[in-house]
Parts: structure tokens; C-alpha cells; sequence
């Protein structure tokens, strides 16, 4: 129990919701009746295929955004890229300026419709918290502890590698659930631009007046997006350094 008490409330009250919320529209599902739309929509095979897609669609678009902006937000850090940070950053932000639909249908017109295009405007759309929080994470790392590094003989890259990113570790994770929790909410408007996504339910419930439909969609993106910050939050506690957290 003084374990328990030691967690931080959302690792153990979020999966709390996540069951009630669950279990609720099971009990739900199982007692209403739906249209023959409505049960081939939600019929497993067709849900299974549905969901796949949608983690698969914020799974590449969270790697690619990671392997994009850490290293950029390490080289805004060093002392010969400072003075491109404030342009990195404005450029990076024009994707969280701009709508999301529009981001998307403006992406069709280069490079057509479907999975791909999804993918480059959800990386447009998510690549400014990982970029800030990198940033931000690795400038908050103690100066002195970094001149200790290299006191005791450590490179510049060891002390990068070995001091800066572990004590940036909890900021930079948080960067990424944020831009995790982002795109999932983000890849339903992915069904806009013909890529398969939980926002196919949505917009067939919107089209063709099925309320059931649009509040399975809700809830399931609700869920999924609940499901992914709260494994984000575990992988954050379990990467952060002894003492950090």
C-alpha cells in the first residue's frame, strides 16, 4: 500500500477510467440495438481493421517525428546552432498554427490522397512538442553538472550522451506523450483524405445520421487515446533516472 500511495495519481487512476469507460459502453453496446449500417461498421473483423490501421497510422508518424525532432533539438542546443532555434521553432509551429483538415487536404495536392499523405501532415502537425520539449529539457540540465563532466575528462559527446539526455529524459518523454496523445485525436481526420482510421466511424455516423455510429467512433478514439498516454506515462516513470522523479 506505501508503494501505491508513492505512485502519482494518474498511473494508477487513469486505467480506472479507461475501465469504466470500457465497461460502460460494453454494457451499452450489448443492449442497444443498431441499424444493419451500424452492425456491419462495428462488426469485429471490420473494427479490428479499423483500429489496426489507426495505431498504425500514429505509430509511423510518431517515429518518424521522433527520429526528426530529438537530434534537431539537440543540435539547437549546442553552441554553434543557438541562433537557429527561434526559426526552427516558428517553422515547426506553423503546423500547430494551421487547421488540421486543412493541413491535410493541403498535403492531397502534392502528394495525392491516402496513408502516406496522412502520415507527412500528422508529422507536420505533432513535430512542435518534441522539438520544445527537447529543447527545453537539455537548457534545464544544471550548467555545473555539465562543467563537472567535462572537468573530469568526459567529451562533448559522452557528456551529451552520459549527463544532459538522462537528466532531460522526464521532459522530453512528456514531449512525446503529448504529441502521442495528439495524433491519435489528430488521425481521424486522416478518413477525410483516404486513409483508413477510427474516424471512418465518425464521419459515415455524421454522413448518414447514425448517432450510435459517431458515439462508438468518440468513445473508441477517447479510449485508445486514453490507453496510449497512459502506457506513454509508464515508459516516462520507468526511462526517468533514480532521484529525477
Amino acid at each position: 500500500m506505501s508503494r501505491l500511495r508513492r505512485l502519482p495519481i494518474d498511473v494508477w487512476f487513469e486505467p480506472l477510467i479507461i475501465v469504466v469507460i470500457g465497461v460502460g459502453y460494453l454494457l451499452w453496446y450489448r443492449s442497444t440495438t443498431f441499424t444493419p449500417t451500424e452492425q456491419a461498421s462495428l462488426a469485429w473483423d471490420n473494427l479490428r481493421t479499423t483500429i489496426i490501421e489507426h495505431i498504425r497510422l500514429t505509430a509511423v508518424a510518431t517515429l518518424i517525428v521522433v527520429v526528426v525532432a530529438i537530434p534537431l533539438g539537440i543540435l539547437l542546443t549546442r553552441p554553434g546552432a543557438k541562433r537557429l532555434e527561434p526559426i526552427a521553432v516558428n517553422i515547426a509551429n506553423i503546423g500547430q498554427a494551421a487547421p488540421a483538415v486543412g493541413l491535410l487536404v493541403l498535403f492531397t495536392f502534392w502528394l495525392g490522397t491516402g496513408f502516406k499523405t496522412a502520415v507527412v501532415g500528422l508529422v507536420v502537425y505533432a513535430i512542435l512538442p518534441i522539438l520544445q520539449n527537447t529543447i527545453v529539457g537539455l537548457r534545464q540540465v544544471d550548467q555545473r553538472v555539465i562543467e563537472a563532466a567535462r572537468g573530469i575528462g568526459y567529451t562533448a559527446v559522452r557528456t551529451l550522451f552520459q549527463v544532459e539526455l538522462p537528466l532531460a529524459v522526464p521532459v522530453i518523454l512528456n514531449g512525446v506523450r503529448t504529441a502521442l496523445v495528439i495524433l491519435v485525436g489528430t488521425a481521424t481526420l486522416s478518413t477525410f483524405i483516404g486513409a483508413t482510421s477510427l474516424g471512418t466511424l465518425i464521419t459515415t455516423g455524421v454522413t448518414l445520421f447514425l448517432p450510435k455510429l459517431l458515439i462508438s467512433g468518440a468513445i473508441l478514439v477517447g479510449l485508445l487515446a486514453l490507453t496510449i498516454d497512459w502506457l506513454g506515462r509508464l515508459v516516462e516513470l520507468a526511462a526517468t533516472p533514480r532521484g529525477i522523479a
